[in-house]
């Protein structure tokens, strides 16, 4: 017959040094796995668009040699689209880049309140991919001749 105090003793009891051994390595194996799955990305968090937009001509006449004849398009709202109509919007930074995360999908990007003038600020079509950033790099024409 077996010793049921003797079982519990070796098997069960806390104070048992290779019962707390197996308990800390199956606690440092559950908080090592939960920590790898949240660090796993998602589709969605790489899905999106990013670029810059450039304006070009910046000066009036002839381009010239060694000037710049476009620069950065800096601190301009832009509004993007898809067929159901406005998603979102953005704001360009000093260097005219941008990005943003978008759902799978083709969209267009032009600028907002847009109320006629001269220049050209698209509308700007992309395709954007599951999975994928979608890089751009687009020029507005400013209508400088």
């Amino acid at each position: 017959m077996v010793d049921r105090t003797r079982w519990r003793t070796k098997f069960i009891d806390q104070e048992n040094p290779e019962m707390q051994s197996f308990r800390i390595i199956l606690l440092l194996s559950v908080m090592l796995s939960s920590s790898i799955a949240q660090t796993q990305p998602t589709a969605d968090a790489k899905t999106g668009v990013e670029g810059v937009i450039m304006i070009s001509p910046i000066h009036g006449g002839p381009t010239r040699l060694g000037v710049p004849d476009s620069r950065p398009l800096a601190n301009v709202v832009f509004v993007v689209e898809n067929k159901q109509g406005v998603v979102t919007s953005f704001t360009t930074d000093e260097q005219g880049r941008f990005g943003l995360s978008l759902d799978p999908g083709h969209y267009r990007v032009s600028l907002k309140d847009r109320k006629g003038g001269i220049g050209r600020y698209g509308p700007f079509d992309v395709d954007v991919v599951a999975g994928q950033v979608t890089k751009v790099q687009w020029t507005c024409d400013s209508g400088m001749r």
